[in-house]
Parts: C-alpha cells; sequence; structure tokens
C-alpha cells in the first residue's frame, strides 16, 4: 500500500494541529489504543487497537492507519488496516468504511474521534455499508459462522507474540551451535570432577 506524503499539501497550522494532537495521543491514548507517530510524515498516523472484550476480536491486536489528503481537514482521511482482520466494513485491501469517514465527517472531528469510531466499529459492524460482502451476509443471516471465522482470523493474524514463550527458548538449544554449548557443558563438568579430585588428594 504505498501512498505518498501530502506534508507539502498542508498548511503549516494545519501540519502544527496534527502534530500537536497526535503528541497528545501518545502521551494520553484512548482506552485500547496505542497511536504510533511517524516523525517523517505526519499524515501517516498509525495507530494499535487492541480488540475489544466480548467480541470475536478479542485478544488481537489490530494495526491501522489513517492517511491525510491534500484537502484535509476539509476532507476526511482514508482509514485502512494493516493486520489482515475479518469484517463487513474492512475491504480485502484493508480499507475502512465508517460513515466517519465519508458522509459524516466535518472539519472540527479531530483523530481521536477517528480512532475511538473504528474501535467502535468492531464492536458493532454496519453490514449495510459491507466492503467484505461474505462478512456482511454472514453476520446478518449465520452470526455464529461470522464469529468462527472473524476468531479464526484473529488467531492467525492478530494475536501479539507472547514476550514469556520468546524468554523460556534457548536460542542455542537447536541449530550449528548447540553441539558446541552441549560440548561446552561437558568439558565445565569434567573441570569441576576433577577440581573435586584434586581437593580430595590434598
Amino acid at each position: 500500500m504505498s501512498m505518498s506524503s501530502n506534508v507539502e499539501n498542508l498548511s503549516p497550522q494545519i501540519i502544527r494541529n496534527i502534530a500537536k494532537e497526535v503528541a497528545g495521543l501518545t502521551k494520553d491514548p484512548p482506552e485500547g489504543i496505542k497511536v504510533i507517530p511517524n516523525e517523517e510524515d505526519i499524515t501517516d498516523i498509525q495507530a494499535n487497537i487492541e480488540g475489544p472484550a466480548g467480541t470475536p476480536y478479542a485478544g488481537g491486536l489490530f494495526r491501522m492507519k489513517l492517511v491525510l489528503g491534500k484537502n484535509f481537514p476539509s476532507e476526511p482521511p482514508k482509514g485502512y488496516f494493516l493486520t489482515k482482520i475479518f469484517h463487513p466494513n474492512v475491504a480485502s485491501n484493508g480499507e475502512i468504511c465508517v460513515n466517519t469517514l465519508k458522509k459524516d465527517w466535518t472539519a472540527d472531528l479531530g483523530i481521536k474521534h477517528l480512532l475511538l469510531t473504528i474501535k467502535c466499529l468492531l464492536i458493532v459492524p454496519n453490514p449495510e455499508s459491507a466492503l467484505n460482502e461474505e462478512a456482511g451476509k454472514l453476520l446478518l443471516e449465520q452470526y455464529d459462522d461470522y464469529t468462527k471465522r472473524a476468531k479464526i482470523y484473529t488467531e492467525i493474524h492478530a494475536k501479539p507474540p507472547k514476550f514469556s514463550d520468546a524468554v523460556s527458548q534457548d536460542p542455542i538449544s537447536e541449530g550449528p551451535l548447540a553441539k558446541k554449548h552441549a560440548g561446552d557443558k561437558k568439558l565445565i563438568n569434567k573441570k569441576k570432577i576433577d577440581k573435586k579430585k584434586v581437593l580430595k588428594r590434598l
């Protein structure tokens, strides 16, 4: 998803306003949302959204981005999920369809409002404006199947890595260093035994 920066098309005042709001969101983020500023391109705003409890997205961490166009804030930004998600209002390329990003947009709505709206979309999807027709149809007609599919996507694509698992794994328990590591252990043990024998003789 390559998109050129629109920084040069925005007025210094608008850029200052965006930078100020992003800094505020980074320091004091909304619940379940972590904003990731792009210092090189202020018009590329990314965030991690925690899957809300009680939804098929619970336990997942979803990366999304807002792309501010050259006519922002007169026109709404475009929203995309970078993490694969099975949702009626998210297209296969990740594009998000929500009224706040379209007909309900007003220039005084901020980035925080947009992020919260997108998070709410995970709680209450809108099948009437579906970009993923299959998900929209399942949501309306076979809710259990929709939930199962959405959970599978969450498990496969949105589960954050477990730190404890990474720590518990011995990085040299396998591979070319494994034999050397085992040999080193044997050498250390042999030295300990030899030392005990010397001490007994004394």
